[in-house]
C-alpha cells in the first residue's frame, strides 16, 4: 500500500511533458487506492477531470458508471473502488482539427508508460478495462474496435477487456451490432465481478 501510495507522489509530482514542450503547464492526475481489483486505462484525462481534480468526471464518467451497472455493479463503484489511470497523465487539450482532445503523442506516452507499467505492477489488478482505441492498442496492438470488443485476454492472471471509449464525440455505438458486441463484453465482466467477488 505503501509503494502506490509513493508511487502516486512521485506521478502527482511529474512535469517530464512541460518540460519538454508538449504542454504549457502540467497538472498529472492520479485515483485510486492499492486493495483495488479493477483497473481502468483510458487515454488521458480532460478539461473537466482537471478542474475537478477527479478523473472520469464528465460525461464520459458517467457513462462509463452506468456500464458498470449493467454488468452489476453498484452505484459509485468507478470512484470507490475503481484505480482509475490513463496512457498519459495530464490533459492534452483540445483537438485542434476537430472535436473532442487532442491524442496524446508517442513521445507523451513514453514518457508516461513507465508510471502505468508500474501501476500494473504494483497493483496486480484482476481486471483491466482498456477504454477506447489508444488503449486498446497500447496493449493488443492496431486493431479494429470491431474485432476486438466482445473478446479479451488473460495475462498472469489478469484479464484485460477492451471498451469502446464512453465518450459523446465517438458514433462507434450508434450502430445496433456495435452495442451487441458491448453486451459481450460487459456479460464477461459481470461474470468476473461475481467469480471473484469484485
Amino acid at each position: 500500500m505503501l509503494e502506490i501510495a509513493a508511487l502516486q507522489r512521485r506521478i502527482r509530482a511529474c512535469r517530464l511533458c512541460q518540460e519538454h514542450g508538449y504542454l504549457a503547464r502540467a497538472y498529472p492526475l492520479v485515483s485510486g487506492r492499492a486493495t483495488d481489483r479493477v483497473m481502468v486505462i483510458g487515454q488521458a484525462p480532460g478539461h473537466r477531470s482537471i478542474t475537478n481534480d477527479r478523473p472520469f468526471s464528465g460525461p464520459g464518467g458517467r457513462i462509463l458508471q452506468k456500464w458498470l451497472e449493467r454488468a452489476g455493479f453498484p452505484p459509485g463503484y468507478l470512484h470507490e473502488h475503481t484505480y482509475l489511470t490513463s496512457l498519459t497523465r495530464c490533459d492534452p487539450g483540445k483537438n485542434l482539427h476537430g472535436e473532442g482532445d487532442r491524442r496524446p503523442s508517442p513521445a507523451e506516452m513514453a514518457l508516461c508508460r513507465p508510471f502505468l507499467d508500474a501501476e500494473l505492477h504494483l497493483l496486480r489488478p484482476q481486471v483491466v478495462l482498456l477504454l477506447g482505441t489508444m488503449a486498446i492498442e497500447a496493449f493488443f496492438g492496431k486493431m479494429r474496435l470491431d474485432d476486438v470488443i466482445g473478446t479479451y485476454q488473460e495475462r498472469e492472471e489478469t484479464f484485460f477487456l477492451p471498451l469502446p471509449h464512453p465518450s459523446g464525440v465517438s458514433r462507434w455505438l450508434n450502430d445496433s451490432a456495435h452495442q451487441r458486441l458491448l453486451e459481450q463484453a460487459l456479460a464477461h465482466l459481470a461474470a468476473w465481478r461475481v467469480m471473484y467477488e469484485l
